[in-house]
């Protein structure tokens, strides 16, 4: 009896004394990533926003220092969850992610600018290779430093800059022109555009849009301009058809590539006069688009008119011109 009162009285006093203690603080969030079987801890980030660029295909592409940031990060905007999780679990990182995207970036950018004003560390990353090359993120980064919230750079992998150095074709000037349009009048119109730049050009496109834009791309540029089509770059199916714009279409009109495809095209052998009919045919096209201002520049930097030239033209263009019926107003008289 005596053994069992004494035992009921230990056990109320360590409920009371449970209930009674102030709750223990939270363990700190690990911070850490493995590489080659070795786990390194890392210290949390400083606050603000980190763009962190990410390897386009082969994991192992990676930087250290883009995986300190990954793991140090309190969270990572990415485009495609799925796809940034395969990143983070061959890493062992288990900082959480959120999505953004072009169809959610008008939501997520305040609640990420609210993260980074609490003190944050948000590190932003796309599927794959550098932010910001054809995807939303500039806007947060612009709206980040508005805030004037801290903004760092971590660079690494690019598909664009990783096919200028294997497309054989000359890199001392080159223009990233993005994705091409998909409409084949818009796509036509802006390669008429490109038609004169004086620089390799750089195009992303898709496997089945790739035989229609080559197509096109022979018939602006030129059939025999030089061009290398990369894909799937740093992948397992890796390659890079090098040919003529015309040889490079047939085949993929015969054969649909798959995958990333990256063009790299070879400037202009040499820059031909402009007749006033193709300056014309270009600033009908552009001010379709934009307005004269913009037309008379987007023209002038494309064929190497004088803007005062180009301006005079715009405005011929756009000038109604007099009818049969507004030159006989005065009816015959003088």
């Amino acid at each position: 009896m005596t053994t069992m009162t004494i035992w009921r009285g230990t056990a109320r006093l360590t409920a009371m004394n449970t209930l009674h203690r102030k709750p223990s603080p939270p363990a700190a969030a690990s911070r850490h990533y493995t590489l080659a079987g070795h786990d390194s801890e890392v210290p949390k980030l400083t606050a603000g926003l980190h763009v962190v660029a990410t390897p386009i295909g082969n994991l192992g592409d990676i930087t250290l220092r883009a995986l300190e940031t990954l793991a140090g990060a309190d969270l990572i905007a990415c485009e495609d969850t799925r796809v940034t999780r395969k990143l983070l679990e061959r890493y062992a990182i288990s900082t959480p992610l959120t999505p953004y995207h072009e169809h959610n970036a008008a939501q997520a950018r305040p609640a990420l600018l609210q993260k980074i004003a609490g003190g944050s560390a948000v590190a932003l990353v796309s599927d794959a290779g550098t932010p910001l090359v054809s995807d939303p993120g500039f806007k947060l980064v612009r709206a980040a430093q508005e805030a004037g919230h801290n903004v760092t750079t971590l660079p690494g992998a690019s598909s664009l800059l990783a096919a200028l150095t294997i497309a054989g074709l000359p890199t001392d000037q080159f223009l990233f022109a993005g994705f091409l349009p998909p409409k084949e009048a818009a796509r036509r119109a802006r390669i008429a555009e490109l038609a004169r730049i004086p620089a390799t050009l750089v195009l992303f496109e898709t496997g089945p849009r790739a035989a229609a834009a080559l197509a096109d791309l022979a018939r602006g540029l030129g059939a025999d301009r030089h061009a290398a089509l990369c894909r799937e770059l740093t992948k397992l199916h890796e390659e890079v058809l090098r040919g003529d714009l015309k040889t490079l279409a047939e085949t993929c009109a015969t054969n649909e590539p798959r995958g990333e495809i990256v063009l790299v095209i070879a400037p202009p052998q040499q820059a031909a006069p402009v007749s006033a009919s193709e300056a014309d045919e270009l600033l009908r096209q552009a001010l379709t688009r934009v307005s004269v201002k913009d037309a008379v520049g987007e023209v002038a930097d494309a064929t190497g008119l004088p803007r005062r030239e180009v301006y005079q033209r715009a405005i011929a263009l756009t000038k109604p011109a007099l009818t049969k019926s507004d030159d006989d107003t005065s009816g015959g008289r003088e």
